[in-house]
């Protein structure tokens, strides 16, 4: 393993996207590997430290990060953690045979078991390939923010999101993703179970070892909402090295309470539900936020407060 964490001072942002990719080729030339898979996939390995983060994202989401670089790369600075991260183009739910061999080769090759702990992560589609793709590191961990189990209509019939998908093959190789979690040391299902199709897909997750924990009523956002409210990184900490449990995740996810998109989201079914008594409640909360002037308005429309009284 390297002594030092690789410089990964830079901004590619800027670039158009074949010298993007000429830029992480580079980058994995002098700290680990870069891999084309087929047409629609990438695999960048920089290599720092004795735990490795295998995650899932996407080619223009990547684009879209504030440096231009895979948001798991910051882990290599921030943790000296190993990053291994396989990246899409498109909706392609990395259901592909030159990702299928790239796991099998690295199985092969005895690649994860040269570090100390791994942790596969991904959010959406990216939480599908987390859990379905760990079956090629026994003994790893998963944490899989609102993962689909699979868009098998067979299987999967009830959810009408993604109706294209359906015609990729989910039934060959790490196919069905609770499937291929029983190897792993611990999985934590990070999902909205207000959400019902995702609460479903969650369901199918059901194993000794998995522990589901709950975001309530943040619908397809839940990884946006951990990251609004700074909770992601700490997470991922917990989760490397086993310690993650509902207790500690319940101290992070309090963060909510001052997060904004949050609380315009409680205020919001609140107010579908008619519960005029809690929305009360919360807007005298919201009146010390960033967002007062709505609370304002709102405690003066549910007959809390005259609006002026309130805002001054």
């Amino acid at each position: 393993m390297p002594t030092s964490t690789p410089d990964l001072d830079l901004d590619l942002g800027y670039l158009p996207e074949g010298e993007w990719v000429a830029r992480l080729d580079a980058l994995g030339d002098d700290h680990g590997f870069f891999e084309r898979l087929g047409e629609r996939h990438l695999s960048l390995f920089v290599e720092s430290g004795p735990s490795l983060l295998v995650s899932f994202d996407t080619v223009s989401g990547s684009r879209r990060a504030p440096n231009g670089l895979p948001r798991a790369l910051d882990q290599v600075t921030r943790n000296n953690w190993s990053v291994l991260t396989v990246l899409s183009r498109g909706e392609t739910w990395y259901r592909d045979p030159a990702v299928w061999r790239h796991f099998d080769r690295l199985t092969d090759d005895g690649f994860f078991e040269d570090f100390r702990a791994v942790l596969f992560t991904g959010a959406g589609p990216g939480g599908y390939a987390a859990a379905a793709y760990s079956v090629a590191a026994p003994g790893a961990r998963v944490m899989a923010m609102r993962p689909y189990a699979t868009l098998d209509p067979a299987i999967a019939g009830w959810d009408r999101r993604h109706l294209g998908q359906r015609r990729l093959d989910w039934s060959s190789r790490y196919g069905f993703a609770p499937g291929m979690i029983d190897a792993a040391r611990q999985v934590w299902v990070v999902h909205d179970p207000l959400h019902v199709p995702d609460a479903m897909h969650a369901a199918l997750f059901h194993r000794p070892n998995v522990t589901l924990l709950r975001c309530r009523m943040t619908g397809m956002r839940v990884d946006a909402m951990l990251e609004g409210i700074h909770a992601t990184p700490r997470l991922l900490d917990l989760a490397m090295d086993g310690s993650l449990d509902a207790r500690g995740f319940a101290r992070l996810w309090r963060g909510r309470r001052r997060h904004g998109p949050y609380l315009r989201n409680l205020l919001k079914r609140l107010e579908t539900m008619g519960r005029d008594d809690l929305a009360l409640r919360l807007c005298r909360f919201g009146l010390g936020t960033v967002d007062r002037p709505l609370y304002a308005r709102k405690l003066a429309e549910l007959g809390g407060a005259p609006a002026r009284r309130a805002a001054g």
